[in-house]
């Protein structure tokens, strides 16, 4: 079993801000509404914390979720690549220490935050009424998040 303890302070940090950097790349897709986006990750890492206990490896991801820093690009597309790139370090990283079921509970874990962070902003409507749960930009964000992972669509 892969623990915290089988990476070092850099490459934790990397596989820990995975999940968070699929949820930006899914946030940005569509302008507005960043709090309900944060909000829905926040509430994926506390299910996560519920529904775990078996002492796996996503028990200590979701035990350290990253805070939300500022980021250091200034530019949408520049962030977007960067979340990119963190979320495919992620990926390798535990590709070489995880076990498969390890590394495919990790996946889905991720892709749980992508989704639920598209669905947390409702495109158009009136007063909660109508609109589009999940628009074609955050479903391309969805599949650039399962690219990154490797993962089948």
């Amino acid at each position: 079993m892969t623990t915290k303890a089988d990476f070092n302070a850099e490459e934790w940090e990397a596989v820990v801000r995975g999940p968070l950097s699929a949820g930006v790349l899914v946030a940005t897709a569509e302008r507005g509404g960043t709090f309900r986006e944060s909000l829905s990750m926040a509430q994926a890492y506390t299910e996560a914390r519920k529904s775990r206990g078996k002492g796996t490896l996503l028990d200590e991801i979701v035990s350290s979720a990253p805070a939300l820093e500022p980021p250091a690009e200034r530019s949408l597309e520049a962030l977007r690549e960067q979340s990119r790139s963190q979320l495919q370090q992620a990926v390798e990283l535990l590709a070489g220490k995880a076990d498969e079921g390890e590394l495919d509970e990790y996946r889905a874990f991720v892709l749980d935050v992508a989704e639920r962070v598209a669905a947390a902003h409702k495109e158009g409507g009136f007063l909660g009424i109508g609109g589009t749960r999940v628009t074609d930009a955050e479903r391309r964000a969805i599949e650039e998040v399962r690219q990154a992972l490797g993962a089948a669509s």
